[in-house]
C-alpha cells in the first residue's frame, strides 16, 4: 500500500514539474493544470478566484497576452495535443499562477487536497529556482549562443549566396578535350567563359584574326578586353598584323573597350577572366574545333606572373 502511495506521489511530482514554465521572468503554472491537480474543473477554480479577486493581484495571477498564449501553445502543449479535453481548453487565453498565487489558492479552496498539492507545487517552484540559480552560467551561455546564431544567420545566408553564385559562374567544365569537327561545342564553351567576365578579359594568343574579335562580341557591356599577340611576317618578309588598326577601331566603336598589345613572350594560349580565372587553351580561338585540342583551368596563383610578362 505504501509503495502505491509512493508511486502516485512521484507521478504527481513529475506532473507538477512538467506543468511549470517560465514567463515574464518568473515561474508559473496554468489554471487548467493546477485545477486538474486539485481535482476540480478549471471553471470552478476560476470562479473561486473571482469571488476572492482582491486576494489575487497581478503578482499572484495574470492572464496571458495573445503573443504569450500563442508561444505557450506552440512550445508547451504539443505533448498534450492528443488529449481532447485539453484541446477544448485552448479556445481562450488561460490565467497563470505564480508561487504566491498557488499559496493563496490553497487558502481559498480550503480542501486538504488543495493544501497538499499546493505544498508540492511550492516545493517544485523552489527546486526550479535552485536549479536555475545553480545553472545560471549555463543558461547565459545558451542565450549568448542563440543571440550569436541569430546575428550570424543573415551573414551566413549572404555567404551561402556568394558561394552558390561563384559555383554558378564556374559551372563550365574546368578541363576537357574537343575533337576535330566539334566547332560548335568548342565555341559554346568559350562563349560561356567569356560571359562570366564582369570587369576584364585578357586573351594571350599569337594567332588572332577578325574571327577572334567576333567571338568577343558576346562579352558583357563595359568589360575591358585586352588581346596579347605577336605580329607575323608575310611571304615577302614584311611584318603583318593579323588584326588591323581599322578592325580594332570598328570593334571599339561597338563593343568598347579593346586594347591590342604585341608581345612575343608566350607560346601557349591563355585566357584570364577578371584576374580571377585562368584557362590554358590548346588551340588558337580562331581555329577552335578544326583539330583535336584540350583545355584546362589552371590555378589562379599563376595570373600575376603571367601579367608581369605582358608588358
Amino acid at each position: 500500500m505504501n509503495n502505491s502511495k509512493e508511486i502516485i506521489n512521484v507521478q504527481v511530482e513529475a506532473s507538477i514539474k512538467e506543468s511549470i514554465f517560465s514567463i515574464r521572468g518568473q515561474q508559473v503554472i496554468v489554471d487548467r493544470d493546477i485545477a486538474k491537480l486539485y481535482g476540480v474543473t478549471t471553471s470552478a477554480l476560476n470562479q473561486a478566484v473571482k469571488r476572492n479577486h482582491k486576494r489575487f493581484p497581478e503578482r499572484f495571477m495574470f492572464q496571458l497576452t495573445d503573443e504569450e498564449f500563442h508561444k505557450w501553445k506552440s512550445q508547451i502543449v504539443i505533448s498534450k495535443m492528443s488529449d481532447s479535453s485539453f484541446r477544448m481548453g485552448l479556445r481562450t487565453k488561460p490565467y497563470v499562477f505564480t508561487e504566491h498565487g498557488v499559496t493563496m489558492l490553497a487558502a481559498v479552496l480550503k480542501s486538504q487536497t488543495a493544501i497538499n498539492i499546493s505544498l508540492s507545487i511550492i516545493d517544485a517552484f523552489i527546486d526550479m529556482r535552485r536549479f536555475i540559480s545553480m545553472n545560471e552560467d549555463v543558461f547565459k551561455r545558451v542565450q549568448m549562443l542563440e543571440l550569436r546564431q541569430n546575428l550570424d544567420q543573415e551573414h551566413n545566408e549572404a555567404q551561402f549566396k556568394k558561394v552558390f553564385a561563384a559555383l554558378e559562374e564556374k559551372k563550365s567544365s574546368v578541363q576537357g578535350v574537343f575533337f576535330d569537327g566539334q566547332l560548335w561545342d568548342a565555341r559554346m564553351l568559350i562563349d560561356e567563359i567569356i560571359q562570366t567576365a564582369k570587369q576584364s578579359i585578357i586573351l594571350i594568343d599569337n594567332w588572332v584574326s577578325v574571327s577572334t574579335l567576333n567571338m568577343f562580341a558576346s562579352k558583357n557591356e563595359n568589360v575591358f578586353l585586352k588581346i596579347v599577340t605577336t605580329p607575323h611576317r608575310d611571304k615577302n618578309g614584311n611584318l603583318k598584323q593579323n588584326i588591323s588598326q581599322e578592325d580594332a577601331l570598328k570593334f571599339n566603336a561597338q563593343y568598347p573597350k579593346l586594347e591590342i598589345i604585341f608581345n612575343n613572350t608566350f607560346h601557349d594560349r591563355f585566357l584570364i577572366i577578371d584576374d580571377r580565372d585562368l584557362y590554358l587553351i590548346g588551340a588558337s580561338l580562331k581555329d577552335l574545333g578544326k583539330k583535336c585540342f584540350g583545355f584546362t583551368q589552371l590555378d589562379s596563383c599563376f595570373i600575376s606572373d603571367i601579367k608581369k610578362r605582358i608588358y
